[in-house]
């Protein structure tokens, strides 16, 4: 008579995982075996390891995939859940099969050394490692679901998954990271006439507007609100604006206003009606990123074109400038102009506590008035310089 087969099975990538409700209880993890044999034997291990914690209150050890797998079903409808399973993805390798008692430093040390040493490629140049923001974000995710296993969540008997949470060290974000570099009226003027014009004018309003990458990528008409009494308008950026990845939100969860001084809002005249719906398209659609192919090569070309015109060496982070970096820009020009701190806030967007949709017709004025002093902090006006080039 043939042995009977024991459900629960499937067989994925050539190993075997366990997919079975037991008592209202889902186990899903893979038993690290290519033979039947061995898995079901596995099961069969795992289904008595169930019973005791069941019948004689036996805590049951659980491992990190099994924690991984709840914690994705259970934030499933979080904005950055996405980026959650992307991390967990890449540390289950390492850490998917072991229990989660065993998850410390010394069992994270062969994902961080392996992120650390890893070969990517950027520009078409091969770059080892990565930052250790990056891996610290990975780890975060790992702190916070043991977190959840130690204070949340229950077994059968009112159990803890976990009993402690074991200290996770966070790599130095500060060692070798590269600071922000807000850029000089010349190093703007050399770098900007070097970005081809659809890149030129949304870093031109960037640099005017204070706005994240995103805001300015997926700036809409649907959020230009006039405002009569100043014979202008602001735009108000929805909290639940998805920028790159539909429902990520804006960054602190709070509805945005977007001031226009005199070059932002020449801008923004300048694009109207070149299409419905996206403020700055390109090629008819809502451009991705700013931080493209484009942007990197002309970067290099700036700083090569400033040691010819100039004589001199470029700073060391001219060639590396970065989309965010022209909302320090702005940030700093703001606090060179003398405007106060909170006025700051609001014009780049920082969240302060205020009620954005409640401001007056004299706060907005007052506001246009900080953002246009960064206008004419210099009385060389670079800026309007680089409008009258791209109308010649």
């Amino acid at each position: 008579m043939a042995r009977k087969s024991i459900s629960g099975l499937t067989l994925r990538g050539g190993i075997w995982h366990i997919n079975k409700v037991v008592k209202g209880q889902r186990i899903y993890e893979s038993t690290g075996s290519s033979s039947r044999e061995e898995a079901e034997r596995f099961l069969i291990h795992r289904l008595e390891r169930l019973r005791q914690s069941t019948v004689y209150g036996v805590r049951q050890v659980r491992q990190w995939r099994e924690a991984a797998t709840k914690y994705l079903l259970d934030f499933q409808h979080q904005p950055s859940i996405w980026l959650t399973a992307l991390y967990l993805e890449q540390l289950d390798p390492f850490i998917g099969d072991l229990p989660l008692t065993h998850i410390d430093d010394e069992a994270l040390r062969p994902y961080v050394e392996f992120k650390k040493n890893e070969t990517v490629t950027l520009d078409g140049k091969k770059k080892k490692g990565v930052g250790n923001r990056t891996v610290n974000i990975a780890l975060q995710r790992v702190v916070r679901v043991l977190n959840l296993c130690a204070r949340k969540w229950r077994d059968e008997n009112k159990k803890p998954w976990l009993d402690t949470v074991p200290m996770i060290t966070m790599l130095d974000e500060k060692k070798g990271k590269r600071p922000p570099y807000p850029l000089s009226w010349d190093e703007q003027k050399f770098f900007f006439r070097e970005l081809p014009d659809h890149l030129r004018i949304m870093a031109l309003f960037k640099v005017n507007a204070g706005c994240r990458e995103q805001e300015v990528c997926k700036l809409s008409w649907a959020w230009e609100i006039e405002v009569p009494e100043l014979e202008t308008s602001v735009f108000l950026i929805p909290a639940e604006f998805g920028g790159r990845f539909e429902k990520s939100g804006v960054k602190n969860r709070e509805e945005r206003l977007v001031v226009l001084n005199d070059v932002a809002k020449s801008v923004i005249d300048g694009q109207r009606g070149s299409h419905p719906v996206w403020v700055f398209p390109y090629e008819g659609r809502a451009l991705h990123r700013m931080n493209d192919s484009a942007w990197r090569k002309a970067r290099k070309r700036s700083a090569v074109k400033w040691k010819e015109e100039t004589g001199k060496e470029p700073h060391q982070y001219f060639d590396q400038v970065r989309v965010h970096d022209l909302k320090h820009t702005f940030g700093r020009r703001l606090r060179a102009a003398g405007i106060s701190e909170e006025d700051r806030q609001v014009l780049l967007g920082h969240k302060n506590g205020s009620v954005t949709t409640h401001y007056s017709a004299a706060e907005l004025s007052n506001l246009i008035a900080s953002a246009n002093k960064v206008v004419a902090t210099d009385s060389r006006s670079p800026v309007l310089t680089i409008l009258r080039r791209k109308v010649a």
